[in-house]
């Protein structure tokens, strides 16, 4: 079953934060994981306007998004950007 990362991020440094986007499809690769959304147009249809930039990425599996999310690999990309920005990472199992 397919299981998918939605990241809500607030970037709060431009130029930081791009060398973390430099870094990732690397590491989501390396898992088997593929973009699905990676910032782009956006428009709230209901509820408050989201205005941090969205991210989806799908893996094959729940077990295979934590093998990207805790590896070595990803972890040293969250050093580049948790000083870039504020984010919440949510895993979600697909249907």
């Amino acid at each position: 079953m397919p299981a998918y990362i939605i990241a809500r991020i607030n970037v709060t440094d431009a130029v930081q934060f791009a060398k973390y986007r430099e870094v990732t499809p690397a590491a989501v690769a390396a898992f088997g994981g593929k973009f699905i959304v990676r910032g782009g147009d956006m428009e709230t249809l209901e509820g408050p306007e989201e205005t941090n930039r969205v991210v989806v990425l799908e893996f094959e599996s729940m077990d295979k998004a934590r093998e990207f999310y805790n590896s070595e690999q990803y972890q040293a990309a969250i050093a580049l950007r948790e000083p870039a920005s504020d984010a919440q990472f949510i895993l979600l199992a697909g249907v």
